[in-house]
């Protein structure tokens, strides 16, 4: 959108056109342009415009409501098809969680970005070919390649949200950075949406227990799933239609937590060396370890996408710099303790996917850390460290494909 939002900059019609067409979309792309044409009067009137923080709650039109009450209904039936058809529990919720919400908000990014047939038909042959995958492995218990399935099935439908998140432009960095982006502003909303939910379900449930009317079984086994099944489609809307909800919240929260994360890992590796654990040998510590340096590059990436878009502050870019450069550390260790036990007891599917995993996270964070310490040398601007993360997005993609599909074609179920 941005080379249209450039080419009618001059035309009111036209610009006014595109921006009635897909607003959120427009407002992201205008923002990365502005720069470009700053001291324009008419891009100027539009920053105000699109920065107006109304103070009132935007609810969106009609048809995007009705929208979100089908959708959040739908989500909660397909989380109570267990009850409704009596399917065992064990087998559903770890093969299909993940099609209980992803669905319905792709379908929304979908409709919300007026995608072309070609694209619509890919994403539900693909989610399609993943919803009969998974339910048609062999229900094996303790498989290790079930469970890395289902779980990568997860990411998996995620990235196709972030398909369509993204709209026709699939190789533009910003609406991938955009993406990365609206996934903390979620995680913030939802988790919002959850507390309030669980404060009001508590109040409930102990208010009828005064008069004597236990309902707490009733009401989680109804309300509290279609309710939790609902959450991620209300927050999606409320951020989409009201980003000043948390568009201030979220920014805060990276500069809070990136240095603290930091003085964190700082601190965990060394009492690592004075408690004398071996990642090498201890399996629950490996894992957990491992769980931590996810945990970790997710929060450098948000960071990396608010500092590029809030400011060029070199503080924060070397406390970023700082802590990519102490995962980088954690990574080594992590995949030399994978690798080490791979030598001595074999490959398993679970050694494989953790060594694939780290393999990756650590050609990523090469990448990022590379390209912060060019920033702070001054040789390329914060934005291009944004552009390389959107850039990996893809390979992540592909990775989930080969553990979803073919490792428990490979490995044989074990």
């Amino acid at each position: 959108m941005e080379n249209e939002i450039r080419n009618h900059l001059n035309n009111p019609t036209e610009l006014e056109a595109l921006y009635r067409n897909n607003k959120v979309r427009f407002k992201r792309s205008f923002d990365v342009l502005y720069t470009e044409f700053k001291g324009n009067a008419i891009a100027d009137c539009w920053k105000e415009r699109l920065h107006y923080e109304s103070p009132e709650l935007n609810w969106g039109s009609r048809s995007e409501l009705l929208y979100v009450v089908v959708a959040s209904l739908i989500a909660g039936l397909v989380a109570k098809l267990p009850a409704i058809f009596n399917i065992n529990e064990d087998y559903f919720y770890p093969r299909n969680i993940g099609f209980i919400v992803f669905p319905m908000l792709t379908i929304f990014f979908a409709w919300k970005n007026k995608l072309s047939v070609a694209k619509i038909a890919f994403i539900a042959v693909t989610t399609l070919i993943g919803l009969i995958f998974i339910n048609s492995l062999p229900n094996v218990k303790q498989s290790d390649t079930l469970i890395l399935s289902c779980i990568h099935l997860g990411l998996f439908l995620w990235s196709i949200l972030g398909i369509a998140f993204v709209g026709e432009q699939t190789n533009d960095k910003q609406q991938r950075l955009a993406f990365l982006k609206y996934n903390g502003d979620l995680v913030v909303m939802t988790t919002l949406i959850l507390i309030a939910g669980g404060i009001m379900s508590a109040i409930t449930v102990n208010l009828f227990g005064l008069i004597g009317l236990e309902i707490a079984d009733t009401y989680f086994q109804y309300v509290g799933v279609f309710g939790i099944s609902a959450a991620p489609m209300v927050g999606t809307y409320l951020v989409q239609t009201n980003p000043q909800l948390v568009g201030k919240v979220s920014p805060v929260i990276a500069k809070i937590f990136s240095p603290l994360v930091l003085v964190m890992l700082v601190v965990y590796l060394i009492a690592i060396v004075y408690a004398g654990k071996n990642p090498y040998n201890d399996r629950e510590f490996l894992l957990i370890f491992n769980a931590l340096l996810i945990g970790v590059l997710a929060i450098i990436f948000f960071s990396i996408v608010e500092t590029a878009k809030a400011t060029k502050n070199t503080t924060a870019v070397w406390i970023l710099l700082l802590l990519a450069t102490v995962t980088v550390i954690v990574n080594g260790v992590a995949l030399s303790a994978i690798v080490f036990r791979i030598a001595e007891m074999g490959i398993t599917p679970n050694r494989a996917a953790v060594l694939g995993s780290n393999v990756l996270i650590l050609i990523n964070l090469l990448l990022v850390t590379t390209k912060l310490f060019k920033v702070l040398a001054k040789k390329v601007e914060i934005d291009d460290v944004g552009k390389t993360i959107a850039s990996y997005l893809p390979i992540y993609f592909i990775w989930t494909i080969i553990v979803t599909f073919i490792f428990p074609l490979i490995f044989g179920f074990k």
